[in-house]
Formats: structure tokens, C-alpha cells, sequence
């Protein structure tokens, strides 16, 4: 443990860039949701019966969003869920708005 006190700046540089990489993402005004998410989101929306194809497509959304469902304890939980959704009606107010204009 003799050179640990090097070890972090290194993971803490390493940190910074890591995240910088993550909140680059899709460049702005280039669309989040597919057509096909759209039409699912906008189906959802209007209460249209479950489907699985519109679900797995709400899911790939939510993903998207950062929201990850396989992790087997969550503690923050409903927050992050929460978080992904409000995220995925922006998308959907900017995407899915426009295309209908469009």
C-alpha cells in the first residue's frame, strides 16, 4: 500500500473522464425515440391494451434514460425509475411532437 496515495488522483482524473464520455451522448437536436418508440409511447399513452412489443419498446426508452432494471438491490428506487420516465417524456415532447408536425 505504499503508493497508494498516488492511486487517487489517478481514479479521480479517471472519474472525470468517464464521465465526461457519458454526458456527451446524442448530439443536440438529433432524436432519442425512434419512430417505432413513438408510435409505442403514444399507443401506451392512450391506454391502448398491453402488448409485449410496446412494452419492450417503453423498456428500451426507460434504459435509454439510464434506468437500469437488472440490478438486484436498487436503493434508490423509485427515484431512478422516476428520473428515467421524466427523462423519456422529454424525448417524447421533443421527438415524438415534432414528427407529428413533421
Amino acid at each position: 500500500m505504499k503508493n497508494s496515495p498516488t492511486i487517487w488522483p489517478v481514479l479521480l482524473a479517471l472519474t472525470f473522464s468517464l464521465a465526461g464520455c457519458a454526458t456527451a451522448g446524442t448530439p443536440e437536436g438529433a432524436a432519442h425515440l425512434s419512430a417505432a418508440q413513438c408510435r409505442d409511447l403514444t399507443a401506451l399513452r392512450n391506454n391502448a391494451p398491453p402488448a409485449s412489443q410496446r412494452n419492450r419498446s417503453e423498456l428500451a426508452a426507460l434504459e435509454a434514460a439510464g434506468y437500469d432494471p437488472s440490478r438486484w438491490f436498487d436503493p434508490y428506487y423509485p427515484d431512478d425509475l422516476q428520473a428515467a420516465q421524466r427523462q423519456v417524456d422529454r424525448w417524447y415532447q421533443q421527438d415524438c411532437q415534432q414528427a407529428r408536425l413533421e
